[in-house]
């Protein structure tokens, strides 16, 4: 662990949030390139069908079940070192995780058999998503329980967790569509050779905010007893996990919250080259949507801290319906009014994603109290699964879908094929951020005063405990 200059462990500041940022700033690296751009690069650059990219992405998330938990457990079992239990995994596979997204955009393979392209695209996407990505992902989400044992503080870690992902976000959204594509006739169509290149590019800059993470980041709370850490095998784990109604409620909003989100972000890459024809305005609506981040990030720490995580959150999901709602029923003509009303549906997506990590740990500190066993690891990865959940659904249901309306590169210009990608693009995100506000509103236990509860049955439960340290 670091300390300072006279031994003593330094405190909760600066340095751990930049330092958190910069871990989902490298993460997003790569996987917001996957989310945004990977069916738009197999269908367009490498003549794949949307609806296969969208099944290699289901399978690898199926493989996800086990990858997933078994990290969790890896990281509940391993032993303290002086850098933490959790901080050494993103040094350790930072440049794996890296060389493995790179290897999936590989346009030299576009005119090989598509046996072989389809073949690549499994392979290459399972050793990314399901092997180096859950070797580094799943140690850095449960980092935030054991930096601090304030719920605060864990509330700062979230709302910096998500500037880093909406820095990536404006690096990738907003800078590839400027890059990526040329123009025939008019028609934006993406340069496969050049997407690669960025691709490595993107690969580069997720190393370097790995070990700034790893460098800036402290972990402060742990159990000197590794056997108190995690208790029975994995039929009592499986069993504090099913009947944990805040960790299935979570994980219920979190495929719900990706099924939305991630169908916007894909859809991007269809419904302003191919319905409005500008990617400029591509790039506008990221670099407005970040901008609204972070002025989310300004305002709902102290709006959560007064009014509580979850009712921030079923407020946020609400703004999300009826803006989405709104441009599904109006399909304006112009591509600024879309990108106006959108930005509204941005501003409660921002109030969610502020908040959404800091629940986890509310989580994770719930079922500590509730099964008297501390299993970050385990609790996180179970987390993270469903998230790569929502990720297949969305990609599944965006690729079946575009398949359903006779999306290709060749018919991306007829009307019906120009309806239907609209439709996708709204219509998608309304019914789920609405299932979400329900699912949040009627089901999660965990309101401020229930937290407000937990936090304090804790500190009574750890106060003189032998073993613990912060």
């Amino acid at each position: 662990m670091t300390k300072s200059n006279n031994g003593v462990l330094r405190p909760f500041g600066i340095s751990d949030k930049v330092g958190y940022l910069f871990g989902d700033f490298g993460n997003d690296f790569t996987f917001i390139l996957s989310s945004s751009f990977l069916m738009k690069f197999y269908t367009d650059v490498m003549g794949v069908s949307g609806a296969l990219v969208g099944l290699a992405m289901m399978v690898s998330r199926i493989l996800d079940a086990f990858t997933d938990v078994a990290m969790g457990r890896i990281c509940d079992r391993s032993m303290q070192t002086p850098a933490g239990k959790f901080r050494p995994w993103i040094r350790r596979m930072c440049a794996p995780v890296a060389i493995a997204s790179f290897l999936i955009y590989q346009s030299a393979l576009a005119n090989a058999p598509m046996t072989v392209r389809v073949i690549w695209l499994f392979v290459t996407y399972i050793l990314w998503g399901s092997i180096f990505y859950t070797s580094i992902n799943i140690p850095y989400g449960s980092m935030a329980s054991v930096i601090s044992p304030e719920p605060g503080d864990r509330q700062s870690l979230s709302t910096w967790r998500s500037m880093g992902a909406a820095l990536a976000g404006l690096v990738i959204g907003a800078g590839l569509p400027l890059v990526v594509y040329d123009y025939a006739d008019g028609v934006p169509v993406m340069n496969g050779g050049r997407f690669t290149v960025v691709a490595g590019i993107c690969s580069v800059l997720a190393v370097g905010c790995y070990l700034l993470c790893y460098a800036l980041t402290t972990e402060r709370v742990h159990l000197e007893n590794e056997a108190s850490v995690s208790s029975g095998g994995v039929g009592k784990m499986l069993s504090r996990t099913l009947t944990n109604r805040a960790l299935i409620s979570v994980i219920a909003a979190a495929i719900l919250l990706l099924l939305a989100q991630l169908t916007i972000q894909s859809m991007a890459n269809y419904i302003y080259p191919n319905y409005y024809g500008n990617t400029a305005a591509q790039s506008a609506a990221t670099l407005l949507s970040t901008v609204i981040s972070f002025l989310c990030a300004a305002v709902v720490k102290p709006i959560s801290e007064k009014i509580g995580k979850k009712e921030v959150s079923v407020l946020g999901c609400l703004v999300s319906v009826a803006a989405y709602a709104v441009l599904f029923f109006w399909r304006p003509a112009n591509v600024w009014i879309f990108i106006a009303v959108s930005q509204i549906g941005y501003i409660g997506i921002g109030m969610f994603t502020m908040v959404c990590w800091a629940l986890i740990t509310d989580v994770i500190d719930y079922a500590e109290l509730r099964n008297g066993v501390r299993e970050d690891g385990t609790v996180y990865a179970v987390y993270s699964f469903a998230r790569k959940i929502g990720q297949a659904a969305s990609s599944g249901l965006s690729g079946a879908l575009l398949s359903l309306i006779g999306y290709t590169a060749a018919t991306a210009i007829q009307p019906q094929v120009r309806n239907g990608i609209y439709t996708i693009s709204t219509l998608i995100p309304a019914i789920g951020f609405a299932l979400l506000a329900l699912v949040l509103q009627f089901w999660y236990p965990l309101d401020k005063q229930a937290v407000e509860r937990t936090t304090a049955a804790l500190r009574e439960k750890h106060r003189g405990e032998p073993g613990r340290t912060k």
